[in-house]
């Protein structure tokens, strides 16, 4: 499953992750602690319980370009565009806006 990390700011907030039946997004405990934390939505705030869902998040999903915008990204990285999280990862890491989102890569142990 594909996971990312989402900024705020450049800033480490949360964690999305594609889970076995939907999606799950999650605080970490840092941001969480920051008297001066701020939500990365309104649809989404602050709270230490993850928020999961069989689709994408509304939030997360607009982040992703439409147009052609989006028909560059489908055709340069052959994405499909019914991979929400594959275009989420592949376009969204520099947003326009204070949210961002980074793909964290799994790393294979070799024990």
């Amino acid at each position: 499953m594909r996971k990312a990390e989402v900024l705020l700011n450049d800033r480490p907030v949360g964690l999305l992750e594609e889970i076995e039946g939907g999606y799950r997004f999650t605080y970490q405990r840092e941001h969480l602690k920051d008297p001066n934390a701020l939500p990365v939505s309104l649809s989404l705030p602050l709270q230490s319980e993850a928020y999961e869902d069989k689709r994408l998040f509304p939030f997360f999903d607009g982040l992703i370009p439409e147009g052609w915008l989006l028909d560059i990204a489908e055709s340069t990285w052959k994405l499909n565009p019914r991979d929400r999280m594959g275009l989420l990862l592949a376009c969204c890491r520099d947003c326009i806006g204070a949210v961002g989102v980074a793909p964290i890569s799994e790393e294979v142990n070799h024990e």
